[in-house]
This record gives C-alpha cells, sequence and structure tokens, in this order.
C-alpha cells in the first residue's frame, strides 16, 4: 500500500463523496491531520462474505490508513448473538457460535486485501473479547443508566419500526448500548478516536460517543457515509442474482469484473471517485465520457476495483474474458459454469433446468419466460424451445448459455 501521510484526509472523503455527517468536523480533522489516530468501523457476522454494499467503507478505512491513520476493523463476534435491528422490519435470525466464527472466517480474507495489518498497522479485533463475559448487573448498573430511553425511542432507526407497527425484541433494543459500549471499550484500551460507518448507524454512534464522554471523560468522534445507491434507486449490492459477494470463492472475479462493467452511465464518475484510487481529475474526465466512449470508462472502472480486491492478474484475466465473448463471440475460459455428470444427464436434461441451476433465472418460470421472451441463446443462436432437451453428445463440448446481452454461463460434462 503507498501511503499518503502528507494527505488531508476528510479532504479526500469530502472530494471523493465519501461524507455525510460527522459529530465535530473540525475537532476530528484536527486529530487526523496529527496522523496516528485511531478509528473503527464494526462488521456482524452474518454471512460467509462481505458484499458489494459494504464495500464504501472499507475503502474509508483504506483511505483512513492512507493518510497516516490506525483503521480497527472490529468482528462483532458478540454483537451478532443480538443483531443490529437499525432500519429492518424484522428480527435477523439468531446464529450459533459456529456459525458466527465460520462467518468471520470468510470475511476476513477480504479486510487483507486492502488493509496493512503489519507492526503498527491495521488491527483486527472481536467485541466477543469483552462482550461475552459482561456480567449483566454490573452492566445495567455502570453502563445502563447513561441511557435514557425516550431518546433511544426518538432514533430514526427505532422509530421508523415501531412506526409501522413492527415487534422489536427487548434483545435488539439492547445492541445500540452494547455498540456504544464498544466504542468505549476501543477508546479506553486502543485509544480509539472515531467511529465511523453508514448513515444508518448515526444513532447508535451517537450514542457512542456520548457513552465514552460520560464515562471516561474522553472526547470522541463519529463519522458517516451516505447510503449509496445507484441511479435508478436499487440499493447499492444488489443484482437479479442476489448479493454481490466479495470473496472469491461466492462470486468469480470475472462475475464480479462483469457487475462493475455493467455500471450504468449515470454511475460510473461517482463509483470511480468512491471504490477506486485514480486521481480526481481522472475520475471526472472518464465520468464526462458520453456514447461509446463511456465504456472505456466503465473497462477502467471494473479493471481497478477488482484488481484492488483479487489482483490485477485476475482483472486482466477478466477483462481478457469479456472480450473473448463480447466482441469475439467465444467462450472465454472465466465465466461462470455448471459441470454436469453424465449421471445427472441420463437420457436427458432439460434446457429449463439446466438455465435454472446455472444460475441465469431464479426458478423454471423465470426460465421458461426468458425463452419466450426471447431473451435466451444457447451459443449465440436464440433459443425459442422451452422443452428441449440436452443429452450427452450435445454437451460433448462445452456450450454457451446467455441470458439478454450481458450475463452468461459454461455448461460443461464431466
Amino acid at each position: 500500500m503507498t501511503f499518503h501521510p502528507k494527505s488531508d484526509f476528510l479532504s479526500v472523503m469530502i472530494e471523493r463523496g465519501f461524507l455525510a455527517d460527522c459529530t465535530d468536523y473540525q475537532a476530528l480533522d484536527e486529530q487526523v491531520k496529527k496522523g496516528g489516530a485511531v478509528g473503527y468501523i464494526g462488521y456482524d457476522a452474518t454471512a460467509k462474505s462481505l458484499h458489494v454494499g459494504h464495500l464504501m467503507n472499507i475503502m474509508l478505512l483504506r483511505w483512513f490508513q492512507k493518510t497516516g491513520n490506525r483503521p480497527i476493523t472490529l468482528m462483532g463476534g458478540g454483537t451478532t448473538k443480538v443483531g443490529d435491528p437499525s432500519f429492518r422490519s424484522d428480527e435477523r435470525p439468531l446464529l450459533g457460535p459456529d456459525q458466527i466464527q465460520a462467518n468471520i472466517d470468510g470475511m476476513q480474507r477480504v479486510f487483507a486485501q486492502y488493509l496493512d495489518y503489519g507492526d503498527n498497522g491495521a488491527m483486527m479485533l472481536n467485541n466477543a473479547q469483552w462482550l461475552d463475559h459482561l456480567n449483566y448487573l454490573d452492566f445495567l448498573r455502570d453502563i445502563g443508566r447513561h441511557f435514557s430511553v425516550n431518546r433511544m425511542l426518538a432514533f430514526e432507526s427505532v422509530k421508523s419500526r415501531l412506526d409501522r407497527e413492527q415487534s422489536l425484541s427487548f434483545l435488539e433494543f439492547n445492541y445500540m448500548i452494547l455498540q456504544a459500549y464498544d466504542f468505549m471499550e476501543l477508546n479506553r484500551r486502543h485509544g480509539c478516536v472515531v467511529q465511523m460507518g453508514g448513515s444508518d448507524q448515526w444513532g447508535n454512534i451517537v450514542n457512542g460517543v456520548d457513552l465514552t464522554r460520560r464515562v471516561l471523560d474522553h472526547e470522541v468522534y463519529g463519522l458517516t457515509t451516505p447510503l449509496l445507491t445507484t441511479s435508478d434507486g436499487r440499493k447499492m449490492g444488489k443484482s437479479q442474482g442476489g448479493a454481490v459477494w466479495l470473496n472469491a470463492d461466492m462470486l468469480s472475479p470475472y462475475e464480479f469484473w462483469q457487475w462493475w462493467r455493467n455500471t450504468t452511465d449515470a454511475d460510473t464518475g461517482k463509483f470511480l471517485k468512491i471504490f477506486t484510487e485514480l486521481p480526481i481529475d481522472e475520475c471526472d474526465r472518464l465520468g464526462a465520457l458520453s456514447g461509446a466512449d463511456i465504456n472505456h470508462a466503465k473497462i477502467v472502472l471494473a479493471n481497478e476495483v477488482t484488481a484492488l480486491l483479487h489482483g490485477k492478474d485476475a482483472a486482466k484475466a477478466a477483462e481478457a474474458t469479456a472480450r473473448e465473448v463480447f466482441e469475439r463471440g467465444g467462450q472465454g475460459q472465466d465465466l461462470p459454469t455448471l459441470e454436469l455428470s453424465a449421471d445427472e444427464i441420463g437420457d436427458g436434461i432439460s434446457i429449463v433446468q439446466v438455465i435454472t441451476r446455472s444460475g441465469l433465472a431464479k426458478s423454471g418460470k423465470d426460465a421458461k419466460r426468458l425463452i419466450a421472451e426471447g431473451g435466451a441463446r444457447l451459443d449465440d443462436a436464440p433459443l425459442s424451445d422451452a422443452g428441449m432437451m440436452l443429452d450427452a453428445d450435445a454437451l460433448s463440448v462445452p456450450i454457451k448459455l446467455s441470458a439478454g446481452k450481458k450475463r452468461h454461463a459454461l455448461i460443461k460434462l464431466v
């Protein structure tokens, strides 16, 4: 990682579009300009991989370190047992210790791609270290007394749930107290002065700032990023197939690259500023391209983002595969692949089942609709017969299935 200690962290945040709110901009600015400030973002272990929706805040931590400060990635081994109710309509499923640890193990792989965890570098911590052993009565007496239920009910994340008359369990209601306690413990143990997160975490972050001041009499700060949506209003990180995962075993580097390549024209400049480290002037230049030229900017975006996560070789391979598939009509080598055995095929397997199993459709009904509407292609030829059967002879060489112009999969006999 190339460090830029002379860069101004908060100025970088503003010009690249990262900053939504800050509890005390001027005081925090003075802290981070000195260098060596400690800040954190927490991640609950609700899945085995982080997804693109987390990537903005991962880049925030990366810039925090690149400008001479020390980031903490706090894994929610303790808070995951409770579940964050912020802006959710229902309670999260409760996970057991083994599943939580497996999820943490999967999530940790991503952070090492973006942060330097060497000596005096970034820290990877787990809040189970202090939350798992709290004495409930002591916690209520020493910490709980600092929280006003009236104020907690007024936070938008809680109020919106209650206004819809949706149940909020006492377990979930405790989450914001535990998150505040995390901030205080990190300040006590590691001198952490700023908690960062998405704007949906504003209430939880402010609680942590207040608790740390009340109990330790230390000045700490909160900073949030805007909730990012695409230009058509969709939540960042979602695709037709679900979440855009960051772990390669859950989403291939090619599929990850292709997701960024399919960015809308209107989002390209914004995403270049947030998800790459290209100079601002270059992001503006690329984002201002129009017509066919904007496709070049999207390829740059896809290459830069994929190289940060999966490495430069993976980005180059993904671009080469895309050119093979889209420009030359070939099959490429890194497409999502469905491998079928002779036993699975038997006397024949329906094209509808193959489309569904390849991930190009969510169900047999969707696959049939795709065919009926002319969106399915077999080796670039229109596919119109939903009753088609494929046998082992038909799969003696790999075939390419396509759903529209941008989604493809290889089908192989093994």
